[in-house]
């Protein structure tokens, strides 16, 4: 039996996203110990009810404080070694980095890192970065460096990322496997024809800049001036502060240009009714969610020829590539698939054959299962 710390960040997107892959470690009869920083007593009972161990610890996503940081690594290090682990799986950068560190100092002997992205550090913008963006890069890149080696295992889901990873670390990069996406259960998200009558282009995401939200409700306003018949849906809550805030969202929304759902629970539901899926994101992605539970409904794609993202369209096959940061390089995409409803039914179909080639939950967590050593 082995003792694993899977350590993240909220316990809803580990339980979303992990907790199909938890169970089976716990199947297999391992002892889980879930690492978040954000249990309240009710999820910590959710929690012990799969058949995991919550365990909370305290992490800032933002800062660059290195005696907080530290303190991180000491919080992490004492768990470790009071809860006897001896498997550490880390994901997200931060706790990537932190966990892996403290296992190493807690000699866990087998300690799996895995990055999702680079994130907001490594997005390339239109305009010049925040003197706290470049310090944030700078540092992160010297953590990748001393830290990940410290891993006997790096897990990836990009080319993109892996060609990143192995120049910042150089010789001393761990051995490294690269994934694809986390996969999605392709029953749960069941393909369905979409819809052409009227034609509807979605956006479900969080609405940051480097989501590309701006380009999407840009390109909305321009294409429903011209087919007024074509629906635009958005589904995601406002971000003051790194997106669009809920009184410029407004303006579209009382103009008609977007239908807009707010924070929805069952976001399946939606993306059966609708007919594309659209993500314009220039974030540093890993390989977004968000595009292969469309893939699986078989919907096809509309996102931007960047990392992370190109790896969800064949161009022209189930979807379109577009340029990042360009407007029109979106709404040429969106005209040609509304000039060609057939090409949406075609595309869609496409889309579910990629996810079930490479985006299938139970053949992903497989892999998962194997680089775990479980």
């Amino acid at each position: 039996m082995q003792r694993i710390a899977v350590v993240g960040k909220e316990v809803h997107v580990m339980l979303g996203f992990r907790g199909e892959l938890m169970k089976q470690m716990v199947a297999r009869g391992h002892r889980v110990y879930a690492f978040a920083i954000d249990y309240t007593e009710e999820s910590e009972a959710y929690v012990r009810g799969l058949g995991f161990i919550p365990v909370r610890y305290q992490l800032d996503g933002y800062t660059l404080n290195p005696l907080h940081e530290l303190k991180v690594v000491w919080a992490l290090y004492r768990a470790f070694k009071r809860l006897e682990i001896t498997v550490s799986y880390c994901y997200f950068a931060k706790p990537a980095l932190y966990g892996t560190y403290a296992a190493w100092l807690a000699k866990v002997p087998h300690r799996v890192a895995k990055l999702e992205g680079l994130g907001r550090p490594f997005t390339e913008t239109e305009g010049k970065k925040s003197r706290r963006l470049v310090l944030a890069k700078w540092f992160q890149k010297r953590l990748f460096k001393w830290i990940l080696p410290k891993a006997t295992m790096l897990v990836l889901l990009n080319h993109d990322d892996e060609r990143e990873i192995a120049q910042i670390c150089g010789a001393k990069q761990p051995k490294t496997t690269l994934l694809g996406g986390i996969g999605v259960c392709l029953d749960k998200f069941a393909v369905s024809e979409p819809p052409i009558s009227p034609i509807r282009f979605i956006f479900s995401g969080r609405l940051l800049n480097e989501k590309g939200i701006r380009y999407y409700l840009q390109a909305a306003e321009e294409v429903k001036h011209r087919y007024p018949l074509v629906e635009f849906w958005l589904i995601g809550l406002p971000d003051s502060l790194h997106g669009i805030s809920e009184q410029e969202l407004s303006v579209f929304i009382n103009q008609g240009v977007v239908k807009y759902f707010g924070h929805v629970d069952n976001v399946t539901h939606y993306l059966h009714q609708s007919s594309v899926f659209v993500l314009p994101s220039y974030y540093r992605e890993g390989l977004p969610r968000s595009s292969q539970e469309a893939l699986a409904i078989g919907r096809p794609i509309i996102t931007t020829d960047a990392p992370g993202c190109r790896e969800t369209v064949d161009h022209e096959i189930n979807g379109y590539l577009v340029k990042p940061h360009d407007k029109q390089s979106l709404i040429d995409a969106m005209e040609k698939l509304i000039s060609n409803p057939e090409l949406i039914v075609s595309m869609g179909r496409a889309s579910r054959q990629l996810a079930e080639k490479k985006f299938n939950v139970i053949e992903v967590n497989e892999r998962m299962l194997e680089v775990l050593e479980l």
